[in-house]
Parts: structure tokens; C-alpha cells; sequence
């Protein structure tokens, strides 16, 4: 299946390690993703502060150019706010025919006219709609058993647009987690927020709401996330946290794709795993499969002792 990809500003930055893993598991799953041409920035948070016009009008944009890419009509966009920017210009440009005026208007200049066709959809929703758990679970190569997952959905993949899950009691990440060998962490935390950029703006504040976070994973080994604002606040701040609690809570952070990838036989390299902040040494020996080594080891004994 084909999917128009809009990557966005993080992923091209700081976030990087999310759009490599999101093009390597997508494509090892067979599906192809037709990048945007000369996408633009979705105005992130600071165009609303400065324009509503402008908040709407640059998502839209890329809206536009989406409906003129030939191929496909569903947006794959992994980063949550850049989402949450594109869905709601497409809620509310398609339910106010004045205001789609004005934004076909503007982007007149750039020989755009905004239709409606396209669909926008978060990474999240193709993959445990589209793709689906029991697809992932034949192709599992790598022995996730001893694993214990925390999945972290965060604010803006399913708020205020519930989609595909339920944002006050989401579990679209747990069938997927489960096919992938390993078990879910149970915690209540999953859509809660981290904070995203008041933990510059208000960092007590801020800090406060990740620590919260942190303090119910203890017990999981990893969180795995769809937002690279969540996923820089979990793994930035973790010392910071852990020094000012005066308890360890630290703990590994993964995206996604880079977790099930990993799970059908990607490499570490494949999905850029040295660029996160938070992996233990622990994790990572986990992830490179030593009980399987060891548990094929016992098999192969066993089976020369029998023979």
C-alpha cells in the first residue's frame, strides 16, 4: 500500500531517528511512502500566537500539495503535533466554506487550490489499523518475551480528534506490543501529558508532569512513544528528575517503529537507535537477543543428550 509521508520540521531535526525508523519498518512491512515535494512547516505551536489565518493556512498548504501528489490520499504523519496541526485545519476548512475561501485565497500565490481530498492519518493509526497486530506477529524474528512495555501515546494523537482510540483509556499500542513477544505495561499515564514545550516556558510545571510520568514506569523496561515532543521530554530531563526525587527513574525510550522494527529484524542501525537519549546498556542487551542465544544454546543440548 502507498502512503502520502509529510515528515515534518523534528523529524528532519532533532527527531531524526523517528523518520528513519518510520521509512525502515514501513518499507520492510511493504508499504511505500511518496514524500511531500517542497513540503512546508505546519506552523507548529508558535503560528496560532501570532495569526489564526496563519495557523490554518500552513497546514493547509501542505494539504494542498498532498491532493496534487499523485499515488495516494491518505498522509502518514508520524510527528503528533504536526497531526494535530493538518487535522484540524482539514476539520475546520471543510466545515466553513468562507474560510476556505480565504485560505484558497492565499494559497493562490502559490498556484494551490485546497479540495478536501486528502486523508490526514497518524503513524499510529495506520499501523494498528492498516497494518495490524497479527500481520506484525508472522514476521517477529527477535525474542521480546522477557520485555515489559510501557506504551506513552501522549496529548495531541488523540485529542481532541478520538479517531482511532480512546484518548482517555487508549490501548491501539498493546495488540501491537503483545505481537512484538513482549507484555504491556499496565499503567494509567498513556495519554497523559508530558508537558511538551512548557517544560521550557514553565519548567517546574513541567517537570512535574514528566516525573509523574517516569514514576509509573518503574518496573517497565522501556517506554515506547509516537511524539518526538514526548519522547526529547522523557529522555532529556530523566538525571535531572531522578537527582531532584532523589531516586533513579530511569528508564529506555524508544519510538514506535524503532521497537517493532527492531521485533521483525531490523538492526539497530536500521532504526538509528544510537541517536536516543535513553537507552540502558541493560535494554540494549535485551533487544540483541542473549536469552534467545542462550535459550537456542539449552535446545541445542538437550537435543544432543537425547540423540
Amino acid at each position: 500500500m502507498k502512503y502520502l509521508y509529510y515528515p515534518g520540521c523534528s523529524l528532519e531535526g532533532t527527531a531524526m531517528e523517528y523518520n528513519v525508523s518510520t521509512r525502515a519498518f514501513m518499507q520492510a512491512m511493504g508499504h511505500e511512502l511518496i514524500e511531500l515535494k517542497e513540503w512546508t512547516c505546519c506552523g507548529a505551536s508558535a503560528a496560532e500566537a501570532t495569526s489564526r489565518l496563519l495557523s490554518l493556512a500552513l497546514p493547509a498548504l501542505n494539504l494542498a500539495i498532498a491532493e496534487k501528489t499523485e499515488g495516494a490520499k491518505d498522509i502518514l504523519v508520524p510527528c503528533s503535533a504536526c497531526y494535530l496541526n493538518l487535522k484540524k485545519a482539514d476539520e475546520k476548512i471543510r466545515k466553513d466554506p468562507a474560510l476556505l475561501n480565504k485560505v484558497n485565497l492565499i494559497l493562490k500565490e502559490k498556484n494551490l487550490r485546497l479540495q478536501g481530498k486528502a486523508r490526514v492519518r497518524h503513524l499510529l493509526d495506520v499501523i494498528s489499523q492498516d497494518i495490524g497486530a497479527e500481520n506484525i506477529r508472522t514476521r517477529v524474528k527477535k525474542d521480546f518475551s522477557g520485555l515489559r512495555i510501557a506504551p506513552y501515546y501522549g496529548c495531541q494523537c488523540l485529542r481532541p480528534y478520538p479517531v482511532f482510540d480512546d484518548p482517555e483509556m487508549p490501548r491501539s499500542m498493546e495488540p501491537l506490543i503483545e505481537a512484538a513477544g513482549a507484555s504491556v505495561h499496565h499503567w494509567d499515564m498513556g495519554g497523559k501529558c508530558c508537558g511538551a514545550s512548557h517544560i521550557n516556558t514553565e519548567p517546574e510545571a513541567g517537570l512535574e508532569l514528566v516525573l509523574s510520568i517516569l514514576r509509573e514506569a518503574e518496573g517497565a523496561d522501556s517506554i515506547v512513544t509516537v511524539c518526538p515532543m514526548c519522547q526529547m521530554n522523557l529522555e532529556a530531563y530523566q538525571k535531572k528528575i531522578s537527582a531532584d526525587y532523589g531516586k533513579d527513574l530511569s528508564v529506555s525510550v524508544l519510538y514506535l517503529p524503532q521497537f517493532l522494527g527492531l521485533a521483525i529484524g531490523l538492526s539497530e542501525k536500521d532504526l538509528r537507535l544510537d541517536m536516543n537519549l535513553a537507552v540502558s546498556g541493560g535494554f540494549r542487551n535485551k533487544l540483541r537477543g542473549k536469552r534467545s542465544e542462550v535459550r537456542g544454546q539449552r535446545q541445542e543440548v538437550a537435543m544432543a543428550s537425547a540423540a
